[in-house]
């Protein structure tokens, strides 16, 4: 049997933002942070293993749901293209870091107050038993 003591248990909440349809969640905050970081589309998509066209829709669909642009685009050319967050893109990408944090925070504290309610029940018969032996 195992020692149930030493069992931890942890509440994880995974954020999206809906309208129509899911527009925003941790993946396309992730592929407009690395587009921060990247200056590109292209390889942002690349450093998460997904397509560039994909990378388009996702952007597409979170910008048309928003009415706001999240990023500027720059075309390509002989020095190829970039692109940037506008002050939308890093408000969204601040406004959901900031959800998640504190959505943690709550699970955590919800966890501390109903945990105990998710951990495996020992018999008091059980316990004494494994005294005995």
């Amino acid at each position: 049997m195992q020692n149930h003591q030493k069992m931890v248990h942890t509440a994880r909440v995974k954020l999206t933002i809906h309208g129509e349809e899911r527009f925003f969640g941790p993946g396309i905050c992730e592929l407009l942070e690395r587009i921060r970081a990247t200056g590109s589309i292209q390889a942002a998509a690349a450093e998460m293993k997904m397509s560039y066209t994909k990378a388009w829709r996702i952007i597409n669909r979170a910008e048309k749901e928003m009415g706001v642009n999240l990023i500027t685009r720059v075309s390509g050319g002989r020095n190829g293209g970039s692109s940037s967050l506008t002050e939308a893109g890093e408000t969204a990408v601040c406004a959901f870091r900031e959800m998640e944090r504190k959505l943690s925070e709550e699970a955590e504290r919800l966890m501390k107050t109903y945990g105990a309610s998710f951990m495996p029940v020992v018999h008091a018969q059980e316990e004494e038993a494994g005294r005995e032996r």
